[in-house]
């Protein structure tokens, strides 16, 4: 065996399974539940994990991926059946995997926004094993296959149960999810925003017995964005040490370049770089493990983009905000024709429920959970999602449109159920999304780095897949003030230090 991240509830399943244990260990845990139980123990499984299964007397390799992804599954399959493993792209391409960048992959970043959630990379040959997925290797052969599937899990209908056994169960399950995630022999802390997901999670763990963690919140000193105000709100009623870190313009180059150096494709800017900084303070003071609370809104439909779909409308494709967030007529023709177009997954029946699917297996949290496990993982640290606990998920999604969203907010359950937890001030706060002064910086003092690193774009790839003067031509408009958003200029930024990374792999000098 060969095993990444961590089984929670090893402690239930090693009573279960009255096997003669010869250590402590939740990756023993891992093994002989499959010894006992096959395929089928990972149904049995509330972790994170990425896990490689030998079998000598058959020669049988079984690779598999915990069911949302948290953590990293990437193998080469060689035209002479070999097969190679790891959780970082890099270690492919170490190991001698062609460095070489997928064309297609990078299309679908520079024309739609989207990255991640599909079994491809952005790298030729290197795939990925989708969330809750399992790969068989035998005698040179691949298949890969699912073995958990959240749209059967979830069923097709509404819950019809009464409002209060919900809200009794979501609570019980809460509680029980930030329970079994504190199971640690290293210190405990939580990483914090200013908004209800976080003031969700610091209640749940201000309420388990004798439990002190140290929180974790950054600043880039812009009071526009600044969410500090929040999270001293949150912790002015406990004890916990709580720490906040600060990035500022000049640290943006080498910071960007070094999180490049892990993200195995584009990152999201400085928000990503922002975590970089505070996973690195953490564990500067020996906080080795951090639990934050990603998730919450695609299970509760809290993004303003959800309210079209929650009243039976459609919902947008791009994942850039607003189409005008990109510039797909950048991209040249012939690049755009090899965009990567992944099979939407199958849909529920109410657009809601199917917008929310897309945005948990395909698009946004696949591409969240990658930033945010590199970034913690490059400061040896170790992030831990509560509330993508599959039974709350699951529960969440059953629910109706009407409890997921009222009068245009969402969440609207959620709030309910923290009711005798938070502060109405706390509680009843509209979304905020986590910002930065991207694009002040970006036109501000950050300027002529971002002119550089587009530079270095063009010199690989202008004129092979992106135009030019289009782009210095947009690149010179948004830097100069016109428009508010500016995804696409990121999205040069990013590919130049992609570039820089590694110049080969785009057809370009060292």
């Amino acid at each position: 065996l060969a095993f990444n991240g961590e089984l929670y509830n090893h402690v239930e399943l090693r009573t279960d399974l009255a096997y003669p244990f010869t250590t402590h260990t939740d990756a023993e845990v891992f093994l002989a539940a499959h010894d006992r139980w096959g395929e089928a123990a990972f149904g049995r499984s509330i972790g994170m994990f990425a896990a490689l299964l030998w079998n000598e007397r058959s020669g049988r390799l079984l690779a598999v991926r915990d069911r949302f992804g948290v953590k990293p599954l990437h193998y080469h399959h060689a035209p002479d059946g070999t097969l190679w493993v790891a959780s970082e792209v890099g270690a492919l391409l170490a190991a001698g995997v062609p460095a070489v960048a997928d064309a297609g992959a990078w299309a679908g970043y520079l024309t739609t926004g989207r990255s991640d959630g599909g079994p491809g990379t952005f790298w030729e040959g290197v795939r990925q094993v989708p969330a809750g997925h399992l790969l068989r290797w035998e005698a040179g052969r691949v298949e890969v296959e699912p073995w958990y599937d959240l749209v059967a899990e979830t069923g097709a209908d509404d819950d019809p149960r009464p409002l209060a056994d919900v809200e009794d169960e979501y609570r019980a399950l809460l509680e029980d999810s930030v329970r079994l995630r504190f199971r640690s022999d290293v210190p405990v802390g939580i990483n914090l925003s200013g908004g209800l997901d976080s003031a969700t999670l610091l209640a749940l763990v201000r309420s388990l017995p004798d439990e002190q963690v140290a929180a974790y919140t950054f600043s880039t000193g812009d009071e526009r964005y600044d969410e500090t105000p929040w999270v001293r709100q949150m912790l002015s009623t406990v004890a916990h040490r709580s720490r906040v870190t600060r990035l500022r313009p000049e640290d943006v180059p080498a910071l960007a370049r070094a999180v490049q150096r892990h993200q195995d494709g584009p990152f999201g800017g400085l928000p990503t770089l922002a975590y970089a900084q505070l996973f690195s303070a953490a564990r500067e003071d020996g906080t080795v493990v951090l639990l934050d609370g990603q998730g919450m809104d695609e299970q509760w439909a809290g993004y303003d983009y959800y309210e079209a779909a929650s009243s039976g409308g459609d919902a947008p494709v791009a994942q850039g905000g607003s189409d005008r967030a990109l510039r797909p007529e950048a991209v040249l023709d012939d690049l755009a024709a090899t965009t990567d177009t992944p099979e939407a997954p199958p849909p529920f029946a109410d657009p809601l429920r199917r917008l929310q699917h897309r945005d948990l297996v395909a698009t946004k949290l696949p591409r969240a959970l990658r930033f945010n496990d590199r970034v913690s993982m490059r400061a040896s640290t170790e992030l831990r999602e509560p509330f993508l606990d599959h039974r709350l998920v699951q529960l969440a999604l059953r629910q109706p449109a009407d409890r997921k969203r009222r009068d245009g907010t969402g969440k609207w359950l959620l709030r309910r159920i923290t009711g005798d937890l938070l502060p109405d001030a706390l509680r009843l706060a509209p979304k905020r999304p986590v910002q930065t002064p991207q694009r002040e910086w970006l036109r501000g003092p950050l300027r002529a780095w971002a002119d550089e690193r587009i530079e270095h774009a063009l010199a690989a790839v202008g004129g092979r897949w992106l135009d030019p003067a289009c782009v210095r031509r947009e690149w010179r408009r948004f830097a100069d003030g016109h428009g508010d958003h500016g995804l696409f200029a990121w999205q040069w930024i990013n590919l130049g230090l992609a570039v820089e990374e590694r110049p080969a792999a785009f057809g370009a000098e060292p």
